[in-house]
């Protein structure tokens, strides 16, 4: 059984798979601050292995590194690692008895190094690491054991892990067997919307969709997204460097603003009067790279590989609904009105809930499409195999789509399928999908069925 407040996450079944890998390498574990990796690692060591080795690599203040990371800095031998770290942590560090975590890695260089020589010499032995910001630490890490260790990335809960979390995992089951375009019956359809209600409001961020559990208490909810956007804001000037403290808080702050405009281009001219991109551009990548925000670029047209029509503008989406509203400093209540549930800030918290969906189903970031003469606008654009998939997303039941259709019209030979993601039901008219706002996670799955079915017609 879980440990205690432990909330059962999916990525755990990818654990699972890559503990009994023949190919196995040591294991990083990516993702934002707060979105759950330790845990998660702790779990599964207890729950997989006769112990878990746990060793936090953060450091202590700006100067001073954890008390571990001299065992990394002294020996480039796995073994002699081993034996400092069990005597030190008074526990046995065994292959394929104990799991060995290294949580914020990211900290200490030479245990990022230290994974080549567990790869070479100790391939036997479990060793999974996590790293909140290590995609910032990579940025300007010269040394890295390529192709000596594998990644995972981990994304806040989703809808569905949400469900489970509120004890309506078979609603969430019911949700991930769906397969066919046909209409959810109403009470389903009734009951997966008032979960999604609740869940636009508190996000997917673990520590607030467990107070929501145990408290139903929005207030407690906002109080916990306030401290969890507070430790965001410290990491950026302990992580960011005084130079860019600034620019990154002015960039973090400045996302309601972006996704509050009708066109949600980025400007750097919101995130200050009269600032260039040449200013900013390192703070938007750093927000990146902690995995704080998501960049999603602008498509000149649905080409393969998607990356290579890339255009220099973009939108930026937070990486948590839940986030992005106590940014915005908006009161959870307008999630409980009908009207207003899905269209507040111009559909900017349905678009940022959809892409949050997408992100674990997919290999590579979406794309968007839009043309200035005439003003056009898809959401998304998906490859999936060799198909590029045109998305909207509609706030609410009116789902004209004349963007939609001024796409097709131009790129039909190249556009098999079409999704719109509304609050109507699910179903398939036309040539278009329209995939409900509460089955977002079973999105990329639906979309595969259908393409799949196209093909053998």
């Amino acid at each position: 059984m879980p440990g205690p407040l432990y909330l059962k996450r999916d990525i755990t079944s990818k654990l699972e798979a890559w503990k009994t890998s023949p190919f196995r390498k040591p294991l990083i574990l990516k993702g934002a601050r707060q979105v759950g990796k330790t845990k998660v690692l702790k779990e599964f060591g207890r729950s997989q292995f006769q112990n878990t080795a746990y060793v936090s690599l953060e450091k202590i203040s700006q100067d001073r590194p954890s008390e571990y990371a001299q065992f990394f800095e002294e020996t480039l031998d796995p073994r002699r690692i081993v034996t400092n770290l069990s005597l030190a942590l008074a526990t046995p560090i065994e292959a394929g008895r104990t799991l060995l975590v290294l949580d914020e890695v990211q900290d200490c260089p030479a245990a990022i190094n230290s994974l080549k020589y567990f790869c070479e010499e100790m391939p036997q032995l479990h060793v999974a690491c996590a790293g909140s910001l290590l995609g910032v630490a990579l940025a300007s890490e010269n040394s890295f054991p390529v192709g000596k260790v594998e990644f995972l990335t981990m994304y806040p809960m989703t809808f569905f892990e949400f469900l489970g979390a509120m004890d309506q995992s078979v609603l969430a089951s019911y949700g991930e067997s769906l397969a066919d375009p046909l209409p959810i019956p109403d009470l389903f359809a009734a009951r997966f919307e008032d979960n999604l209600r609740a869940y636009f409001a508190v996000g997917g961020m673990p520590e607030a969709v467990l107070r929501w559990k145990m408290t139903s208490d929005i207030a407690q909810v906002d109080d916990v997204l306030a401290t969890l956007v507070d430790s965001y804001e410290r990491d950026f000037a302990k992580h960011g460097g005084a130079r860019q403290f600034a620019k990154i808080t002015q960039v973090w702050q400045s996302l309601p603003s972006q996704l509050a405009r009708e066109n949600k281009k980025f400007l750097y001219g919101i995130v200050r009067e009269g600032a260039r991109a040449r200013e900013y551009e390192d703070a938007v990548v750093w927000l990146e790279s902690a995995g704080l925000i998501y960049r999603v670029n602008r498509s000149s047209r649905p080409g393969l590989p998607v990356s290579a029509y890339d255009e220099g503008a973009f939108k930026v989406y937070a990486l948590d609904i839940g986030v992005l509203r106590r940014l915005a400093r908006l009161d959870a209540s307008i999630f409980s009105q009908s009207e207003r549930m899905f269209s507040e800030f111009k559909g900017a918290f349905a678009e940022n809930y959809v892409l949050q969906a997408l992100m674990p189903q997919l290999d590579g970031m979406p794309r968007y499409w839009a043309s200035d003469k005439p003003r056009y606008e898809v959401d998304y654009l998906i490859q999936l195999g060799n198909s590029i998939v045109p998305c909207e997303v509609k706030a609410g039941t009116n789902v004209k789509s004349p963007s939609l259709k001024y796409y097709f019209g131009k790129y039909a030979d190249v556009t098999p399928l079409r999704v719109r993601f509304s609050l109507r039901n699910l179903s398939l008219d036309g040539g278009v999908l329209n995939i409900p706002l509460y089955l977002c996670d079973a999105a990329v799955k639906l979309m595969d069925a259908e393409l799949d079915r196209l093909q053998e017609a």
